[in-house]
């Protein structure tokens, strides 16, 4: 089976222009003419096809290489087998992105599920929505009453915009996507599945038990952010939830009512981010990672994954843990805790013997 068949082959880019394109000096000159079409992993790009390597782990990889070229460090260069071009660049792996945003385009783009072009007849759209040239509504779609959509914009079938959603120029909202009580900038991409600005998750106990507090807030997400399928993010209680510039969310993301996030953040899978919790700009966090309501995480900062954030974190630090505490300690500790286990279980085989 042909692992690549959802994405064609490209017709054809010599390496000359593809080590310009990328910033790379290809090692040997005398084979700027040949062609690459498509890209592949070190262990099994064949002819035609551009790969990479990073690291000594790939070593053994990369002696058995059969693609038409490699990106690498001038330091593995001398490992590149003499029949595979070597194309050597600083950061192999950032390279060969570049070279495969060229190569197959295509895989950038979220699914297209329908060729419907301009708006299909099997769409819902209200009267008083306002849809600029070139918007795309696939089929069975619903844009509510009062959404504005700018051009190039696609809604993917089966999606539904809320009333009075506004969504910026060449945006993409996934099938089955639901976006309401929300603003999007330019160029954002919001993946199948993904639920955008349900009411919060907000109660306080009453008389006759939890009291429903309205929640009237919006979800403001600027220009360039792309999130993950089923992720959900919640519309502020009185105040906004917003996602800033350039940020990506992965998949199953879950984040609360007022929370705001900086740009050019990284949320990896399963991560909880409670209510209020604000995230400075260039902030990362490892999957499955839970964040505390009100809590403040710094720019820069990094949370490992599986942590749990119970208090403030300062700017541009590597935490982890549970709760989440300085990365050298949090390492420390964990030595600590294996060797007290570990000699316990010695002491135990000793006393059976």
């Amino acid at each position: 089976m042909d692992i690549h068949r959802f994405f064609p082959p490209h017709e054809g880019i010599s390496l000359s222009d593809l080590s310009g394109l990328c910033g790379a000096e290809l090692a040997d000159p005398s084979q700027v003419d040949r062609k690459v079409t498509g890209i592949g992993s070190l262990s099994q790009a064949g002819e035609g096809e551009v790969t990479f390597a990073v690291s000594a782990k790939n070593l053994p990889d990369l002696a058995k290489c059969r693609a038409a070229a490699v990106f690498v460090t001038e330091k593995m260069a001398e490992h590149v087998p003499s029949d595979v071009a070597a194309l050597i660049v600083a950061a192999p792996q950032s390279a060969f992105a570049r070279a495969a945003a060229i190569l197959v385009p295509d895989a950038l783009k979220p699914l297209r599920f329908t060729s419907d072009i301009g708006i299909s007849g099997a769409a819902t759209i209200d009267p008083s929505a306002r849809l600029e040239d070139g918007v795309v509504v696939e089929a069975n779609a619903v844009i509510a009453a009062g959404v504005e959509i700018g051009a190039g914009s696609v809604i993917a079938a089966g999606a539904a915009i809320g009333p009075g959603t506004r969504i910026g120029r060449d945006c993409h909202i996934g099938h089955a996507a639901t976006v309401q009580h929300a603003l999007l900038g330019n160029n954002v991409v919001i993946h199948p599945g993904a639920r955008i600005g349900q009411d919060g998750f907000g109660y306080v106990p009453g008389p006759r038990g939890l009291e429903k507090v309205p929640q009237i807030g919006r979800v403001i997400i600027q220009d360039h952010v792309e999130i993950g399928s089923g992720t959900t993010i919640d519309r502020g209680a009185l105040d906004d939830t917003v996602i800033g510039e350039g940020t990506k969310i992965d998949n199953l993301v879950q984040i609360a009512h007022n929370v705001r996030i900086g740009r050019h953040c990284v949320i990896v899978a399963q991560v909880g981010i409670a209510g209020s919790a604000t995230l400075g700009n260039g902030v990362m966090i490892g999957g499955a990672a839970g964040i505390n309501g009100h809590v403040t995480i710094g720019d820069g900062a990094q949370i490992a994954a599986l942590s749990g954030v119970a208090g403030d974190v300062p700017p541009g630090v590597r935490w982890g843990g549970q709760p989440a505490r300085p990365m050298r300690g949090f390492l420390q500790d964990a030595a600590a805790a294996n060797a007290r286990a570990f000699g316990k279980k010695e002491r135990k085989r000793g006393g059976e013997d």
